[in-house]
């Protein structure tokens, strides 16, 4: 039977987003989906959802979604126009809402109350601060207690920046000509973009490494 620190590390390794986000050695992490999907994408029509003929307009208002209100996780769903949001002010809860609405600022505001960046990121380590504390925590196992303590305390969000430049660059890899960008998950938590293409590859890259995956893989 493996010791404690060897349960750790095999917790940290078999996830392929652990606890403790990517791998810090890791600049991105691959799947290949369904092979007939990857085989015949180049076949198969483009369609413009209603979401593409406004992302260049909504792409502000996602932009200060995150970083001025209260989500912390956004999903995008391109084909379907579908924006799914997570709240630190309910943060077990996932809602689902349309993205053109989104472009109305009073829905924005009954939604998502405002607040600044800095005390937003307070609040998520408060709210992991009760976690740790609470009594139910004790009913982890010691190298789950050894994990969550490690990552709390060493863990650094997204910055306001690498925020917008994920955003600034999704419109470019929903518009490249042969495998474009279907949904996009953005998380502050763990500082990692989830992206899953027409060909149903999916790509994990880390925040602050999203600009060089960029660099290196746009034509």
């Amino acid at each position: 039977m493996p010791n404690q620190l060897e349960t750790e590390e095999l917790v940290l390794k078999e996830a392929l987003v652990s606890a403790t986000g990517l791998d810090s050695n890791v600049l991105q992490i691959g799947l290949k989906g369904d092979p007939s999907l990857r085989e015949t994408a180049l076949l198969r029509e483009r369609y413009d959802s209603d979401l593409d003929k406004i992302y260049g307009d909504l792409q502000p208002a996602l932009e200060d979604l995150l970083i001025n209100h209260s989500p912390y996780h956004i999903f995008i769903g391109f084909n379907n126009a579908e924006i799914r949001t997570r709240s630190i002010f309910d943060p077990l809860r996932e809602e689902i809402h349309e993205a053109s609405k989104l472009m109305d600022k009073p829905y924005i505001d009954r939604h998502f109350p405002e607040i600044p960046y800095d005390e937003k990121i307070q609040a998520m380590r408060e709210l992991y601060d009760y976690v740790l504390e609470s009594k139910y925590f004790n009913r982890v196992p010691e190298f789950w207690k050894n994990i969550f303590c490690k990552r709390h305390k060493a863990w650094h969000p997204m910055t306001t920046e690498e925020i917008k430049t994920i955003f600034q660059t999704l419109g470019v890899l929903r518009n490249m000509e042969d495998y474009y960008l279907r949904n996009v998950t953005i998380s502050i938590v763990q500082s990692v973009v989830r992206m899953q293409f027409n060909c149903d590859g999916t790509q994990f890259v880390k925040a602050k490494d999203f600009k060089q995956f960029i660099e290196e893989n746009l034509p």
